[in-house]
């Protein structure tokens, strides 16, 4: 494994050595469950307290608005439902974007067997939602907008201060997944009027199996989980204390370094991307150039199929991922990709990059020449590039 060049930190990051270091006291010296009262499980409390203060503070928020999860799927789920069934003595109405992780879509496709109403608004060629249209669809009984932070496939920031304002405006819930966004950019929920925010500790080399869900004061929403008066309550289940502690290590990492991360980051991705479009013909760019994650560069290429693509990468140790579904067995293409406008074909051919500060120039020299390579030989199997060089004489 030592030859690996790890470009998936969309769908993983690598836990950071100062991570495990805080995590391995909790399984062993400190094992105390959190929940007692006696001096072992008192060690667990604090390390549980001391992350959810960090996280708190990275958020310009207080700590009694941050409430542990398993994860990002669980925090979008349970500010989805739980407050569709807080509020929905007041309207059956959810507003959300065409371009959302699953995670959302599958639970607003949920809520709609159970009588709510979603409205999935567009978004442009860039991947950007459609402000308009969105205060548009807005109704008397809309309960809830829930649009995410960064897009997982594309890289796309979204405008989360204006819809943010559009939500407080009209006396509506707002919840953004910032699964991908947290840690990588600076975040604040006053200043952008959230009300409710998802992460997830593994997306930030933290460890996996653990995330968080900020509900801002005065938000009335249900238990997700229950079972114990753990989370004040609202989420029963005996405190996952290593991975907690684990996130805490994470995000003191992640915010003290980031200006400089991302400084890094930015020049690998930003000349990754044109070495890319320059050497590979027929290459797109998705997402937005400027208004995107530091570490996403997600690229189509016409006449070949993503899941080939990471076949042959994976067998020059690149990992990466396509925004094509049939890696998980299906046949689509991703709906983000046609969300934006790329036909069918074009989509099937994605190629999702995305770094982390451990990479380096001489990898994405070798990444582009092997891209390249392997583009090329696909090419020379289809029909379809036979036909448009035929077509092009």
């Amino acid at each position: 494994m030592d030859n690996i060049i790890y470009l998936d930190n969309a769908a993983t990051t690598k836990t950071s050595k100062e991570v495990l270091s805080a995590m391995l006291p909790y399984f062993s010296e400190h094992y105390g469950n959190a929940s007692t009262i006696y001096r072992l499980g008192g060690e667990s409390k604090k390390a549980v307290a001391e992350a959810r203060e960090r996280i708190a503070e990275s958020l310009g928020a207080d700590s009694s608005e941050i409430y542990f999860t398993g994860g990002g799927s669980e925090a979008d789920n349970w500010a989805l439902i739980a407050a569709a069934e807080a509020y929905g003595d007041k309207g059956k109405h959810i507003i959300t974007s065409a371009i959302e992780h699953h995670a959302v879509l599958h639970t607003c496709e949920y809520l709609e067997k159970r009588g709510f109403e979603v409205t999935y608004v567009d978004v442009d060629e860039n991947g950007i939602i459609k402000t308009q249209e969105l205060e548009k669809a807005v109704r008397p009984d809309t309960i809830l907008i829930s649009v995410m932070f960064a897009n997982n496939e594309i890289g796309t920031l979204q405008p989360i201060a204006e819809i943010g304002e559009i939500a407080r405006k009209k006396g509506i819930l707002f919840h953004t997944d910032a699964v991908q966004a947290y840690g990588h950019v600076p975040v604040n929920v006053d200043e952008l009027n959230i009300d409710m925010l998802s992460a997830s500790a593994h997306k930030l080399h933290g460890p996996k199996g653990v995330g968080f869900l900020y509900i801002r004061k005065g938000v009335k929403i249900r238990s997700f989980i229950h079972g114990g008066a753990q989370e004040r309550g609202r989420r029963a289940g005996t405190e996952n204390v290593p991975g907690i502690a684990g996130f805490g290590a994470a995000v003191k990492a992640a915010f003290s370094e980031m200006e400089e991360s991302n400084a890094k980051i930015q020049r690998l991705r930003n000349y990754l991307i044109e070495k890319m479009l320059k050497e590979v013909p027929h290459c797109r760019l998705n997402g937005d150039r400027k208004k995107r994650l530091p570490n996403n560069a997600n690229f189509s290429f016409d006449f070949i199929e993503g899941e080939s693509l990471l076949m042959m990468l994976d067998m020059k140790g690149i990992c990466a991922s396509s925004g094509s579904a049939c890696t998980s067995g299906s046949l689509d293409p991703s709906h983000v990709l046609l969300a934006i406008g790329l036909p069918h074909e074009r989509a099937h051919g994605s190629l999702r990059l995305t770094l982390s500060r451990e990479n380096t120039m001489e990898e994405m020299d070798y990444v582009v020449e092997a891209v390249k390579d392997i583009v090329y030989r696909l090419r020379q199997m289809s029909p379809l590039y036979e036909d448009f060089l035929k077509s092009h004489k």
